[in-house]
């Protein structure tokens, strides 16, 4: 396969995860909102701020506000990681593999695109938020199931669900991050008063809390954190997503599934080891927010891996 096209597939699937992602960080919000687990203030910056995209926020926008952060995270194309910015990112590399993906996904990126560029989204998103964020989502979980029931599973395949997953997997540890933010700036008494709905509406933004339900029987910080993190068999959790990420790196190289062929092979079987074995109770003691910090360096690390492996263009010896 061309690294060109694997490039594509493996960016295809990283930005409608994080398309995604961004919906479900704002779903954290209107959750707490809703739930009255903020008290009588709404906290906005911090999901500018666990994007990473402050610095450009402030800029051109100051105030963190309902309005603000909503429109910079869902429809600023000067803002790459947006949501219709990574809907637009995921048509223009799907326009240029058309040969190697189906026509019906080509037909739900359209779709979805259009959706993006409607000129009553940014209206239909002020009015009613829930209902389209879940659209978002649900666009998104349409073009994975059409991916996975029409695309060959050969090695775009597998290209396709190294980003997908690996995208998810830094996602989830974000939202993990959002609200540990949230709590953690909150006074004494509030935290104590709301901390069993943050824990809850995050696990609804994952779309966790029912399978978390059948596991746990009440809702704390370190079961929560537990089961998106460490949960293999749930399908959103850190370890779950890198396990994929694992299956699908090796079914590229070749190689047996517990050695390594390439860096990016033993970056990624060194976090699954990592994460397989880690003790929540620890990190809670120490500081979720550096360990999610950490982890997501060690993510970032395996994407570059991937990409210097797989897509680089190298100039041959003379």
């Amino acid at each position: 396969m061309l690294s060109r096209v694997a490039d594509s597939l493996f960016w295809i699937n990283r930005y409608i995860e994080r398309a995604e992602s961004v919906s479900r960080f704002i779903d954290v919000n209107f959750h707490l909102i809703l739930d009255g687990a903020m008290g009588k203030r709404e906290h906005w910056q911090p999901l500018v701020d666990i994007t990473g995209d402050h610095e450009d926020f402030k800029k051109r926008y100051g105030k963190a506000t309902r309005d603000t952060v909503i429109h910079f995270l869902t429809f600023d194309t000067e803002n790459p990681n947006s949501i219709l910015s990574c809907v637009r990112g995921a048509r223009e590399n799907g326009r240029t593999v058309r040969d190697s993906t189906t026509s019906d996904m080509w037909e739900q990126l359209n779709t979805f695109y259009l959706m993006m560029q409607d000129p009553t989204a940014p209206q239909r998103a002020a009015e009613s938020p829930y209902d389209f964020f879940s659209q978002v989502k649900m666009a998104s979980h349409l073009f994975v199931g059409i991916s996975e029931s029409t695309l060959s599973q050969g090695e775009g395949y597998h290209f396709a669900r190294m980003g997908r997953y690996l995208e998810r997997c830094d996602k989830i540890s974000r939202i993990l991050d959002v609200n540990y933010y949230l709590l953690k700036n909150l006074p004494a008494d509030d935290r104590a008063a709301h901390e069993s709905l943050q824990w809850a509406a995050v696990l609804k933004s994952a779309s966790a809390l029912e399978m978390y339900r059948r596991r746990y029987r009440s809702i704390s910080p370190e079961q929560v954190v537990e089961f998106l993190l460490f949960e293999r068999e749930f399908p959103r959790s850190a370890l779950h997503a890198l396990n994929h990420v694992d299956y699908a790196l090796h079914a590229v190289t070749g190689a047996h599934r517990f050695s390594h062929s390439c860096p990016a092979e033993r970056k990624l079987g060194k976090l699954c080891s990592e994460l397989a074995y880690a003790d929540v109770q620890q990190i809670l003691e120490d500081d979720l927010h550096t360990y999610i910090d950490d982890f997501q360096d060690k993510i970032n690390g395996i994407g570059a891996a991937i990409s210097e492996t797989f897509f680089s263009l190298k100039t041959p010896p003379v």
